[in-house]
């Protein structure tokens, strides 16, 4: 039955409840024909007769639209209330279990927006608790969805959403044709707005992920004019965080550092608090990088940002690698016990194999802690994992990285075969 029929079911539903014929029900403002018509599906009517209607027969009109009384929407958007705060407190499972509970409702079925609002939740939370495939596929149903609920925000926070978990499941296509796809990047000049710089500027991160340097250089430049032009807060953080990497991809540190750093000061002020957090992180990672003399301040910060981290709606692979932070700030240190141990966290939480990079790195950084305390047995194990994890990763400018770092430390371990070949490797992920 259409929805159009459905409303006029239940109008003569609660109409015979009442005890009201159809002339009783449509005097005086309306014709009892009209009425008749409209409980037989045969007429549309108008919000103000839907609202007139809702009057005479005591009833919300909520209920006449989608069916569901005022007690049951009350209870709808309770539900959504405690499972978004679930998510934003790092709640994770909880949250997603919530957000489970309320897509069963059958009440829910019926109204879009709030449907959309629980599916987007609850692939959000999804995908923090490190599910990328199946965060991916809600995301790509919502996305597919009519889309006369949603928003234009609503469906850029969607192609956000799966930009990111593309890029982290290492599918750079697919990441890129999500992005691109709702920036207009095709078809012509994007008309940017907070929303979009944001989608950018994730797209940028798959750039520079998949090694594509030149583009993500041009590309940062766009991002920012745009920012500058808009002049909003998420523009300009946004903007300046991920041209940030890329400028740091591209041997510009001080640079970076500088992009970075006003993202830091715009964002501290106003921000909200998961992303306030990775942007810390990413910041700490940026400063050990650059100006290796400051690795106390580098894990001060980290600590800070994986603190903010655990308390906010951000996943494992987030707080993964800010452990994997501290682990490296640590043995810049000298503290291969603390680092080691970082690091042993960091693998544990990549163990679930959704991310074969995110997994590789861990192990690789444990390896390295590893061969500081002088464990060579423990060390090999976690490099030859490493190793393995990469065999699985495309091959970027990141991955030879990863490879040159095992070369080094098993050349350090007197492994000259082993190293050799992750010698070849690192040279292959370039193109040499």
């Amino acid at each position: 039955m259409t929805s159009q029929g459905m409303v006029g079911e239940r109008i003569k539903l609660i109409r015979r409840q009442r005890g009201l014929s159809q002339a009783q029900l449509a005097h005086p403002e309306l014709s009892d024909s009209y009425v008749s018509l409209i409980e037989s599906g045969k007429r549309t009517p108008t919000p103000a007769v839907l609202e007139l209607l809702a009057q005479k027969l005591d009833c919300s009109l909520t209920y006449l639209v989608n069916g569901v009384t005022a007690e049951q929407m009350e209870e709808l958007e309770l539900g959504l209330r405690f499972a978004r705060l679930a998510l934003e407190n790092g709640d994770l499972t909880e949250a997603r279990r919530l957000y489970a509970e309320l897509l069963q409702e059958n009440s829910l079925a019926g109204l879009a927006s709030l449907w959309q609002d629980a599916q987007y939740g609850y692939a959000l939370a999804t995908e923090a608790c490190g599910d990328l495939p199946t965060a991916i596929a809600l995301l790509t149903t919502l996305r597919q969805a009519d889309t006369e609920a949603q928003s234009p925000e609503r469906r850029v926070q969607i192609a956000i959403a799966l930009c990111r978990c593309y890029r982290d499941l290492g599918d750079f296509q697919a990441a890129v044709h999500a992005g691109e796809d709702m920036v207009g990047l095709a078809t012509s000049r994007p008309d940017w707005s907070d929303g979009l710089v944001e989608l950018g500027s994730t797209l940028l991160s798959v750039y520079i992920e998949r090694g594509d340097l030149l583009r993500a250089r041009q590309f940062a430049g766009e991002l920012l004019a745009a920012a500058e032009v808009l002049g909003s807060p998420r523009s300009i953080v946004a903007a300046c965080w991920n041209a940030a990497m890329a400028a740091d991809a591209l041997g510009s540190g001080e640079e970076a550092m500088s992009l970075i750093e006003r993202a830091l000061a715009v964002h501290s002020e106003n921000g909200e608090p998961r992303n306030l957090a990775r942007l810390r992180s990413a910041y700490a990672k940026l400063l050990l990088r650059v100006r290796g003399a400051e690795a106390l301040a580098a894990r001060d910060l980290s600590a800070r940002a994986l603190r903010e981290l655990k308390e906010s709606s951000a996943g494992t692979a987030s707080i993964a690698r800010c452990e994997l932070n501290i682990a490296r700030a640590e043995m810049a240190l000298g503290n291969p016990d603390q680092a080691a141990e970082h690091a042993l966290t960091a693998r544990d939480m990549a163990a679930d194999g959704t991310s074969a990079a995110l997994l590789a790195e861990a192990r690789l950084v444990l390896g390295q802690a590893y061969w500081l305390q002088r464990r060579d047995e423990e060390s090999l194990t976690e490099l030859a994992g490493s190793a393995a994890s990469l065999e699985g990763v495309p091959q970027t400018r990141k991955t030879a990285e990863s490879w040159l770092a095992v070369a080094e430390v098993r050349e350090r371990m007197g492994e000259r075969g082993e190293s050799i070949a992750a010698y070849e490797r690192a040279l292959a992920c370039v193109g040499l």
